[in-house]
Protein backbone atom coordinates (compact mmCIF):
# COMPACT_ATOMS: atom_id res chain seq x y z
CA UNK A 1 0.00 0.00 0.00
CA UNK A 2 0.99 3.33 -0.74
CA UNK A 3 1.27 6.59 1.16
CA UNK A 4 2.14 9.72 1.19
CA UNK A 5 3.14 12.64 4.38
CA UNK A 6 3.95 16.25 4.23
CA UNK A 7 5.18 18.05 6.99
CA UNK A 8 5.57 21.52 7.35
CA UNK A 9 7.88 23.34 9.50
CA UNK A 10 7.89 27.04 9.87
CA UNK A 11 10.78 29.36 9.43
CA UNK A 12 11.10 29.93 13.08
CA UNK A 13 10.85 26.10 14.16
CA UNK A 14 13.61 25.18 11.40
CA UNK A 15 16.25 27.92 13.08
CA UNK A 16 16.18 26.95 16.34
CA UNK A 17 14.91 23.07 16.31
CA UNK A 18 16.44 19.74 14.80
CA UNK A 19 13.47 17.76 14.18
CA UNK A 20 12.89 14.19 14.43
CA UNK A 21 9.98 12.82 12.44
CA UNK A 22 9.24 9.11 12.88
CA UNK A 23 7.31 7.68 9.80
CA UNK A 24 5.49 4.80 9.97
CA UNK A 25 3.92 2.45 7.08
CA UNK A 26 2.73 -1.56 7.30
CA UNK A 27 5.99 -2.70 6.88
CA UNK A 28 8.14 0.03 7.51
CA UNK A 29 9.58 2.30 9.47
CA UNK A 30 11.38 5.84 8.06
CA UNK A 31 13.05 8.16 10.33
CA UNK A 32 14.07 11.70 8.73
CA UNK A 33 16.19 13.90 10.68
CA UNK A 34 16.63 17.56 9.47
CA UNK A 35 18.22 20.90 10.97
CA UNK A 36 18.37 24.64 10.37
CA UNK A 37 21.62 24.32 10.23
CA UNK A 38 22.56 24.10 6.48
CA UNK A 39 18.87 23.58 5.12
CA UNK A 40 18.44 26.71 4.68
CA UNK A 41 14.89 26.26 3.68
CA UNK A 42 10.93 27.34 6.09
CA UNK A 43 9.45 24.14 4.62
CA UNK A 44 10.31 20.57 4.46
CA UNK A 45 7.87 18.48 1.97
CA UNK A 46 8.52 14.57 2.67
CA UNK A 47 7.10 12.46 0.20
CA UNK A 48 7.65 8.53 0.41
CA UNK A 49 6.85 5.71 -1.16
CA UNK A 50 6.42 2.32 0.70
CA UNK A 51 4.90 -0.86 -0.02
CA UNK A 52 6.54 -4.05 1.66
CA UNK A 53 9.63 -3.76 -0.76
CA UNK A 54 12.21 -1.56 -0.52
CA UNK A 55 11.50 1.16 -2.78
CA UNK A 56 13.35 4.59 -3.36
CA UNK A 57 12.48 7.46 -0.67
CA UNK A 58 11.85 11.22 -2.60
CA UNK A 59 12.32 14.07 -0.27
CA UNK A 60 11.73 17.51 -1.86
CA UNK A 61 12.83 20.47 -0.05
CA UNK A 62 11.26 24.06 -0.91
CA UNK A 63 13.05 26.62 -2.10
CA UNK A 64 15.59 28.71 0.20
CA UNK A 65 14.07 31.55 2.52
CA UNK A 66 16.08 31.23 5.53
CA UNK A 67 18.04 34.29 4.43
CA UNK A 68 14.93 37.00 3.75
CA UNK A 69 14.00 39.13 5.87
CA UNK A 70 10.82 37.17 7.37
CA UNK A 71 8.92 34.68 5.68
CA UNK A 72 7.55 35.10 2.46
CA UNK A 73 3.86 36.46 1.64
CA UNK A 74 2.52 33.47 -0.22
CA UNK A 75 2.50 30.15 1.53
CA UNK A 76 4.97 28.34 1.34
CA UNK A 77 3.10 25.39 -0.21
CA UNK A 78 2.51 27.48 -2.85
CA UNK A 79 5.44 28.55 -3.62
CA UNK A 80 6.89 25.00 -3.83
CA UNK A 81 3.62 24.20 -5.88
CA UNK A 82 3.67 27.12 -8.53
CA UNK A 83 7.40 27.30 -8.26
CA UNK A 84 7.29 28.30 -12.51
CA UNK A 85 4.77 30.80 -11.82
CA UNK A 86 5.87 34.68 -12.30
CA UNK A 87 4.24 35.70 -9.33
CA UNK A 88 5.91 33.53 -7.01
CA UNK A 89 9.20 33.72 -9.26
CA UNK A 90 8.75 38.14 -8.80
CA UNK A 91 8.19 37.29 -4.76
CA UNK A 92 11.27 35.06 -4.54
CA UNK A 93 13.09 37.54 -6.22
CA UNK A 94 11.98 40.97 -4.38
CA UNK A 95 12.98 38.84 -1.14
CA UNK A 96 16.06 37.85 -2.03
CA UNK A 97 16.53 41.75 -3.40
CA UNK A 98 15.28 43.01 0.13
CA UNK A 99 17.53 40.96 2.40
CA UNK A 100 20.67 41.41 0.52
CA UNK A 101 20.41 45.56 0.20
CA UNK A 102 19.32 45.72 3.77
CA UNK A 103 22.45 43.91 4.81
CA UNK A 104 24.20 45.86 2.81
CA UNK A 105 23.02 48.74 4.28
CA UNK A 106 23.41 47.33 7.64
CA UNK A 107 27.09 46.93 7.42
CA UNK A 108 27.35 50.29 6.52
CA UNK A 109 25.24 51.67 10.00
CA UNK A 110 26.34 51.42 13.79
CA UNK A 111 26.13 48.02 14.60
CA UNK A 112 23.76 48.50 17.66
CA UNK A 113 21.65 50.03 14.46
CA UNK A 114 19.52 47.09 13.49
CA UNK A 115 16.70 47.31 10.36
CA UNK A 116 13.13 46.82 12.24
CA UNK A 117 11.01 44.26 10.25
CA UNK A 118 7.22 44.39 10.11
CA UNK A 119 5.87 42.01 8.20
CA UNK A 120 1.52 42.61 8.09
CA UNK A 121 -1.24 41.59 6.17
CA UNK A 122 -3.91 42.89 3.99
CA UNK A 123 -7.59 41.74 4.02
CA UNK A 124 -8.32 41.94 0.78
CA UNK A 125 -5.32 39.53 -0.19
CA UNK A 126 -2.02 39.54 0.17
CA UNK A 127 0.44 41.91 2.45
CA UNK A 128 4.21 42.54 2.83
CA UNK A 129 7.35 43.05 4.37
CA UNK A 130 8.53 46.64 5.31
CA UNK A 131 11.94 47.08 7.10
CA UNK A 132 13.07 50.16 8.47
CA UNK A 133 16.04 52.25 10.12
CA UNK A 134 15.67 55.19 11.26
CA UNK A 135 17.56 58.22 13.08
CA UNK A 136 20.67 56.03 12.18
CA UNK A 137 24.23 56.85 12.23
CA UNK A 138 24.45 56.40 8.52
CA UNK A 139 21.14 56.51 8.01
CA UNK A 140 18.16 59.07 8.95
CA UNK A 141 15.80 56.75 7.55
CA UNK A 142 16.23 53.78 5.39
CA UNK A 143 13.16 51.88 4.19
CA UNK A 144 12.94 48.74 2.29
CA UNK A 145 9.38 47.57 1.67
CA UNK A 146 7.99 44.47 -0.36
CA UNK A 147 4.15 44.02 -1.18
CA UNK A 148 3.02 40.87 -2.58
CA UNK A 149 -0.99 41.78 -3.24
CA UNK A 150 -4.33 40.86 -4.78
CA UNK A 151 -7.72 41.38 -4.98
CA UNK A 152 -9.84 43.59 -7.19
CA UNK A 153 -8.60 46.69 -8.68
CA UNK A 154 -11.02 49.69 -8.06
CA UNK A 155 -12.43 51.98 -10.28
CA UNK A 156 -9.70 55.25 -9.51
CA UNK A 157 -6.72 53.02 -10.27
CA UNK A 158 -8.32 51.28 -13.63
CA UNK A 159 -8.95 54.62 -14.95
CA UNK A 160 -5.70 55.64 -13.72
CA UNK A 161 -4.28 52.98 -16.26
CA UNK A 162 -6.19 53.83 -18.57
CA UNK A 163 -4.82 57.31 -18.93
CA UNK A 164 -1.48 55.95 -19.70
CA UNK A 165 -2.18 54.08 -22.63
CA UNK A 166 -4.02 50.56 -20.81
CA UNK A 167 -6.80 48.88 -22.90
CA UNK A 168 -8.07 47.44 -20.02
CA UNK A 169 -11.49 46.10 -20.78
CA UNK A 170 -14.05 46.30 -17.08
CA UNK A 171 -14.24 48.67 -14.33
CA UNK A 172 -13.18 46.60 -11.77
CA UNK A 173 -10.84 44.09 -12.04
CA UNK A 174 -9.18 41.27 -10.41
CA UNK A 175 -5.28 42.16 -10.17
CA UNK A 176 -2.01 40.74 -8.56
CA UNK A 177 0.86 43.04 -7.88
CA UNK A 178 4.30 42.48 -6.30
CA UNK A 179 6.91 45.09 -6.13
CA UNK A 180 10.10 45.80 -3.83
CA UNK A 181 10.32 49.90 -3.37
CA UNK A 182 12.99 51.54 -1.43
CA UNK A 183 14.13 54.86 -0.46
CA UNK A 184 17.59 55.86 1.27
CA UNK A 185 18.10 59.37 3.06
CA UNK A 186 21.20 59.56 4.86
CA UNK A 187 22.34 61.23 7.48
CA UNK A 188 25.16 63.11 5.79
CA UNK A 189 24.45 65.76 3.01
CA UNK A 190 27.48 64.47 0.79
CA UNK A 191 25.94 60.87 0.77
CA UNK A 192 22.95 61.33 -1.93
CA UNK A 193 19.37 59.48 -2.11
CA UNK A 194 18.45 56.78 -4.01
CA UNK A 195 15.45 55.42 -5.08
CA UNK A 196 14.80 51.87 -6.27
CA UNK A 197 11.63 50.63 -7.26
CA UNK A 198 11.05 47.08 -9.49
CA UNK A 199 7.58 45.80 -9.84
CA UNK A 200 5.23 42.80 -11.46
CA UNK A 201 1.24 43.38 -12.57
CA UNK A 202 -1.22 41.25 -13.27
CA UNK A 203 -5.10 42.26 -14.46
CA UNK A 204 -7.60 39.69 -15.49
CA UNK A 205 -9.88 41.70 -17.75
CA UNK A 206 -13.94 41.22 -18.02
CA UNK A 207 -13.42 39.16 -20.77
CA UNK A 208 -10.97 36.38 -18.97
CA UNK A 209 -7.76 37.63 -20.73
CA UNK A 210 -4.90 38.10 -18.91
CA UNK A 211 -2.29 41.09 -19.09
CA UNK A 212 0.91 41.29 -17.60
CA UNK A 213 3.80 43.79 -17.59
CA UNK A 214 7.04 44.85 -15.63
CA UNK A 215 7.93 47.90 -14.19
CA UNK A 216 11.16 50.07 -11.73
CA UNK A 217 13.88 52.10 -12.05
CA UNK A 218 16.44 53.05 -9.75
CA UNK A 219 17.62 56.92 -9.06
CA UNK A 220 20.03 59.34 -7.56
CA UNK A 221 19.32 62.16 -5.51
CA UNK A 222 22.65 63.90 -4.52
CA UNK A 223 22.62 67.19 -2.29
CA UNK A 224 26.17 68.13 -3.14
CA UNK A 225 26.92 67.32 -7.20
CA UNK A 226 30.43 64.39 -7.44
CA UNK A 227 30.28 64.18 -10.91
CA UNK A 228 32.58 60.93 -10.88
CA UNK A 229 29.88 59.51 -8.52
CA UNK A 230 27.14 60.11 -10.93
CA UNK A 231 29.02 58.24 -13.77
CA UNK A 232 30.08 54.93 -11.54
CA UNK A 233 25.96 55.00 -10.69
CA UNK A 234 25.19 55.59 -14.30
CA UNK A 235 27.35 52.84 -15.42
CA UNK A 236 26.82 50.55 -13.01
CA UNK A 237 23.00 50.64 -14.56
CA UNK A 238 24.09 50.89 -18.20
CA UNK A 239 26.41 47.90 -17.54
CA UNK A 240 23.35 46.55 -16.18
CA UNK A 241 20.60 47.02 -19.46
CA UNK A 242 23.44 46.40 -21.89
CA UNK A 243 23.29 42.68 -20.58
CA UNK A 244 19.87 42.60 -22.53
CA UNK A 245 19.55 45.37 -24.88
CA UNK A 246 22.51 48.40 -25.75
CA UNK A 247 18.98 50.62 -26.40
CA UNK A 248 18.22 50.06 -23.07
CA UNK A 249 19.65 52.58 -21.23
CA UNK A 250 19.54 55.85 -22.92
CA UNK A 251 15.70 54.79 -23.95
CA UNK A 252 15.45 54.09 -19.73
CA UNK A 253 17.36 56.98 -18.67
CA UNK A 254 15.32 59.64 -20.48
CA UNK A 255 12.53 58.30 -19.38
CA UNK A 256 13.78 58.63 -16.01
CA UNK A 257 14.94 62.50 -16.69
CA UNK A 258 11.05 62.99 -17.99
CA UNK A 259 9.40 61.18 -15.52
CA UNK A 260 11.24 62.66 -12.23
CA UNK A 261 10.01 65.97 -13.17
CA UNK A 262 9.23 68.30 -10.85
CA UNK A 263 7.31 70.30 -13.03
CA UNK A 264 5.91 73.08 -10.95
CA UNK A 265 9.50 73.73 -10.24
CA UNK A 266 10.60 72.87 -13.62
CA UNK A 267 13.57 70.79 -12.34
CA UNK A 268 13.73 67.14 -11.80
CA UNK A 269 14.19 65.58 -8.60
CA UNK A 270 17.78 64.22 -9.10
CA UNK A 271 20.29 63.43 -11.41
CA UNK A 272 18.43 60.37 -12.96
CA UNK A 273 19.32 56.87 -13.37
CA UNK A 274 16.57 54.23 -15.49
CA UNK A 275 12.95 54.18 -15.39
CA UNK A 276 10.60 51.85 -17.08
CA UNK A 277 7.16 51.27 -17.42
CA UNK A 278 4.34 48.96 -19.23
CA UNK A 279 7.53 46.48 -19.74
CA UNK A 280 6.15 44.03 -22.14
CA UNK A 281 7.57 43.91 -25.02
CA UNK A 282 9.67 40.53 -25.04
CA UNK A 283 8.51 37.12 -23.78
CA UNK A 284 7.23 36.89 -19.72
CA UNK A 285 10.57 34.98 -19.19
CA UNK A 286 12.87 37.83 -20.32
CA UNK A 287 11.47 40.55 -19.12
CA UNK A 288 11.82 38.80 -15.81
CA UNK A 289 15.79 38.74 -16.43
CA UNK A 290 16.18 41.52 -16.87
CA UNK A 291 14.50 43.46 -14.22
CA UNK A 292 16.59 40.96 -12.19
CA UNK A 293 19.61 42.36 -13.73
CA UNK A 294 18.37 46.28 -12.81
CA UNK A 295 17.91 45.02 -9.25
CA UNK A 296 20.75 43.03 -8.74
CA UNK A 297 22.98 46.48 -10.01
CA UNK A 298 21.29 48.54 -6.74
CA UNK A 299 23.99 47.37 -4.39
CA UNK A 300 26.93 47.87 -6.47
CA UNK A 301 25.65 51.43 -7.94
CA UNK A 302 24.69 52.84 -4.52
CA UNK A 303 27.07 51.25 -1.88
CA UNK A 304 30.62 52.86 -2.63
CA UNK A 305 29.01 56.01 -2.75
CA UNK A 306 27.69 55.59 1.04
CA UNK A 307 30.98 54.13 2.03
CA UNK A 308 33.09 56.84 0.53
CA UNK A 309 30.92 59.85 1.95
CA UNK A 310 29.56 58.57 4.89
CA UNK A 311 32.19 59.96 7.12
CA UNK A 312 32.66 63.35 5.24
CA UNK A 313 32.93 66.85 7.83
CA UNK A 314 29.40 68.69 6.86
CA UNK A 315 28.77 72.27 8.40
CA UNK A 316 25.37 73.24 9.38
CA UNK A 317 24.66 75.15 6.33
CA UNK A 318 25.02 72.21 4.05
CA UNK A 319 22.71 70.47 6.36
CA UNK A 320 19.89 73.02 5.40
CA UNK A 321 20.30 72.41 2.35
CA UNK A 322 19.90 69.20 2.36
CA UNK A 323 16.74 69.34 3.97
CA UNK A 324 15.52 71.70 1.54
CA UNK A 325 15.81 69.48 -1.22
CA UNK A 326 14.40 66.55 0.72
CA UNK A 327 11.24 69.10 0.63
CA UNK A 328 10.94 68.86 -2.91
CA UNK A 329 11.69 65.37 -3.03
CA UNK A 330 8.44 65.11 -1.10
CA UNK A 331 6.75 67.66 -3.49
CA UNK A 332 7.15 64.73 -6.17
CA UNK A 333 6.63 62.13 -4.14
CA UNK A 334 3.22 63.51 -3.11
CA UNK A 335 2.19 64.73 -6.27
CA UNK A 336 3.27 62.89 -8.99
CA UNK A 337 4.70 59.91 -7.81
CA UNK A 338 2.65 56.66 -10.31
CA UNK A 339 3.47 54.05 -6.80
CA UNK A 340 1.86 56.28 -4.24
CA UNK A 341 -0.97 57.13 -6.52
CA UNK A 342 -1.75 53.14 -6.80
CA UNK A 343 -1.16 52.49 -3.57
CA UNK A 344 -3.40 55.50 -2.22
CA UNK A 345 -6.33 54.53 -4.45
CA UNK A 346 -5.77 50.24 -3.79
CA UNK A 347 -8.58 49.63 -0.92
CA UNK A 348 -6.91 48.34 2.35
CA UNK A 349 -4.10 50.12 1.71
CA UNK A 350 -0.78 50.36 4.43
CA UNK A 351 -0.36 53.94 4.44
CA UNK A 352 3.00 53.67 6.56
CA UNK A 353 4.03 51.34 3.77
CA UNK A 354 2.94 53.76 0.67
CA UNK A 355 4.59 56.68 2.70
CA UNK A 356 7.70 55.11 3.52
CA UNK A 357 9.62 56.90 0.84
CA UNK A 358 9.04 60.02 3.15
CA UNK A 359 11.98 61.77 4.75
CA UNK A 360 12.12 62.26 8.73
CA UNK A 361 13.00 65.73 8.33
CA UNK A 362 12.27 68.31 5.57
CA UNK A 363 12.51 72.14 4.88
CA UNK A 364 10.93 74.92 3.29
CA UNK A 365 11.88 78.02 2.94
CA UNK A 366 10.11 81.19 1.06
CA UNK A 367 11.60 82.04 -2.32
CA UNK A 368 14.95 80.24 -1.32
CA UNK A 369 17.47 80.87 -3.77
CA UNK A 370 21.01 79.35 -4.10
CA UNK A 371 23.76 82.49 -4.31
CA UNK A 372 25.53 82.03 -7.75
CA UNK A 373 28.72 79.98 -7.86
CA UNK A 374 28.22 78.07 -5.08
CA UNK A 375 27.82 74.33 -5.50
CA UNK A 376 24.40 74.46 -4.01
CA UNK A 377 23.87 76.81 -7.55
CA UNK A 378 25.96 74.24 -9.57
CA UNK A 379 23.29 71.24 -8.60
CA UNK A 380 20.63 73.03 -8.97
CA UNK A 381 21.74 74.06 -12.53
CA UNK A 382 22.31 70.27 -13.52
CA UNK A 383 18.39 69.63 -12.05
CA UNK A 384 16.99 72.37 -14.19
CA UNK A 385 19.14 71.10 -17.43
CA UNK A 386 19.71 67.54 -17.17
CA UNK A 387 23.10 65.99 -19.24
CA UNK A 388 24.28 62.51 -20.17
CA UNK A 389 26.70 61.51 -18.03
CA UNK A 390 28.07 58.61 -20.08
Amino acid sequence: MKWAQSITVTLRTIRTLSTVVTCHARHRRMLVRFAGLGLGAATLTTVAAASGNSNVDVLTSSPDVSSFMAEPVTPLSTLVKDKDDMKVKMEMLIMKIQADFCRALENEEDPSKKFIVDRWTRAEGGGGVTCVIQNGKTFEKAGVNVSVVHGILPVDAVRQMKARGKELIGKELPFFAAGISSVIHPSNPHVPTVHFNYRYFEVTQENGEKMWWFGGGTDLTPYYLVEEDVRHFHSTLKNACDQHDAGYYPKFKKWCDEYFLVSHRNECRGVGGIFFDDFEMHSQEDCFKFVKSCAESVIPSYVPLVKKHRNDPYTSAERDWQLLRRGRYVEFNLVYDRGTKFGLYTPGARIESILMSLPVYAKWEYMHSPSDGTPEAKLTEILKNPKEWI
